[in-house]
C-alpha cells in the first residue's frame, strides 16, 4: 500500500505528477503551465531556490549510552571525526560482500543522540538491521512520520530564510534548531542539489504550514516548488550516486566512488570484504559520460568501447538542462582515461559519449 507525505493535498492542488517512489506518492513535477516542469524546476535551483518535498526520506532516533561507539562499529564512516551539532554521510553495508544496504545522513547531538536519515524504501530494514545486535538499553526509535522533511535549495535559499527572520550561519553540514510561527525546526545545511541550501526538518502536522511560509518567500525570489525529477537532473549533474542506481547490494562503494566515505582504520560491517577489494583493483569503476549527439542515455543501458565490445552498462542516466545535452553516470569493467570515447545502446542505435571528470557542473555547496 502506497504511503503519502504530509504535503500530498498540496501536489494534487497543484497539478503535480505523482508517482511511486520507494513505497510513496511523490511529486516528479509540477505543470508547466505554472512555470513549472523538470527543465524549470532544475533551472530555478541552479539560478535562484527550489523549494522541495522529501518527507519520504527515513528518520530513526538512536539514543542512550554507547550510541556512539556502536554506531561507529556499523556505519562506513567515523563518526568521531564529527562534533555535536554536524551532520555525516556514510554507509550501511553487508557484512559479507560489501554490498550497500543503504547510504544516509547522520546527525550528531552527542555522543548519546543521534538523528538517522536513511532512504525512503530503506528505513525499516535499516532499523531492523542495527537493532539486532545493539546493546541493553540503546533506544533506537522508528519516526518515520514523525517528521516532515523539505529541502531549499539553491543560491538565493539563505535569503529565503533571512525573510522569515531565521539566522542560519552554518558551516556545511552543521546544523541546528530554530522556530518558525512556534513551529520547531531543524535546519541542516545540506542537500543533493550541488547548491547552497537547506534540508529542514519539522513535525509532521506541521509541514503544510512550514511548506506554505517558505514557498511564499520562494516564490518573491522568482523560485518554484520542485519535484523529484528536477532533484535529479541535479544529482546526476554533481554525479552523487543514488540507492537503487549507483549503490545496490551488488554495487560496492568503491565501485561507485563512495570510497570517501570509507574509514578503514576502524570497524564496520563490510569492511574485510572491500578491504580485499581494494587491494586487489579488479573492482569496477564509476565513469561520468557526457554525450556528444542528441541521444538521451538511462538507466540500464549498454556502453561499448570503440572495438564494439560491451564494457558495462548506465547506472542513471538523464538530459541535462545545464549542458543542454544527455549525461549518464555508468559502471565500467575498467578505468578509461578522461576524454576516451565510449558508446551507449540507446534503444539499438550507438550514441557517442566521452568519458569526463565529475561534477559535470560546477558545485557550489560549501
Amino acid at each position: 500500500m502506497s504511503k503519502y507525505s504530509p504535503l500530498h493535498q498540496f501536489h494534487l492542488d497543484f497539478g503535480a505528477k505523482v508517482t511511486d517512489f520507494g513505497g510513496w506518492q511523490m511529486p516528479i513535477e509540477y505543470p508547466a503551465a505554472k512555470g513549472g516542469g523538470v527543465l524549470n524546476e532544475h533551472n530555478a535551483v541552479r539560478n535562484s531556490v527550489g523549494l522541495f518535498d522529501v518527507s519520504h526520506l527515513g528518520k530513526a532516533l538512536v539514543k542512550g549510552e554507547g550510541a556512539l561507539c556502536y554506531l561507529n562499529s556499523i556505519f562506513t564512516n567515523d563518526l568521531r571525526k564529527i562534533s555535536d551539532g554536524q551532520a555525516q554521510y556514510t554507509l550501511l553495508c553487508q557484512k559479507g560482500n560489501g554490498g550497500v544496504i543503504d547510504d544516509l545522513i547522520i546527525y550528531r547531538y552527542s555522543t548519546s543522540h543521534f538523528l538517522l536519515i536513511p532512504n525512503a524504501a530503506n528505513c525499516s530494514e535499516v532499523i531492523r538491521q542495527i537493532s539486532q545486535d545493539a546493546p541493553k538499553g540503546l533506544e533506537i526509535e522508528n519516526l518515520h512520520e514523525s517528521f516532515a522533511l523539505l529541502a531549499l535549495q539553491g543560491p538565493r535559499s539563505g535569503e529565503v530564510l533571512r525573510e522569515l527572520d531565521i539566522e542560519v550561519e552554518l558551516d556545511y553540514m552543521s546544523f541546528m534548531e530554530s522556530k518558525l510561527d512556534s513551529e520547531e525546526l531543524i535546519i541542516c545545511r545540506t542537500g543533493y542539489t550541488g547548491e547552497h541550501g537547506y534540508e529542514i526538518l519539522t513535525s509532521w502536522a506541521s509541514a503544510r504550514k512550514i511548506w506554505d511560509l517558505l514557498l511564499g518567500k520562494v516564490k518573491k525570489f522568482a523560485g518554484l516548488p520542485a519535484g523529484l525529477g528536477a532533484r535529479d537532473t541535479l544529482r546526476t549533474e554533481m554525479g552523487y550516486a543514488l540507492h537503487g542506481h549507483e549503490l545496490t547490494l551488488e554495487i560496492t562503494p568503491l565501485e561507485s566512488s563512495a570510497s570517501w566515505a570509507l574509514a578503514f582504520d576502524k570497524e564496520f560491517w563490510g569492511k574485510s570484504a572491500l578491504e580485499k577489494q581494494r587491494l586487489e583493483k579488479k573492482h569496477r569503476r564509476l565513469a561520468a559520460i557526457l554525450i556528444s549527439d542528441r541521444g538521451i542515455p538511462r538507466a540500464g543501458m549498454e556502453i561499448r568501447d570503440k572495438s564494439g565490445k560491451a564494457i558495462g552498462y548506465v547506472t542513471s542516466g538523464t538530459f541535462s538542462p545545464s549542458l543542454k545535452t544527455g549525461i549518464a553516470l555508468g559502471l565500467l569493467d575498467s578505468k578509461l582515461a578522461i576524454d576516451s570515447e565510449v558508446f551507449i545502446d540507446i534503444r539499438g542505435r550507438l550514441s557517442q559519449g566521452l568519458i569526463k571528470p565529475l561534477p559535470f557542473h560546477p558545485s557550489r555547496v560549501k
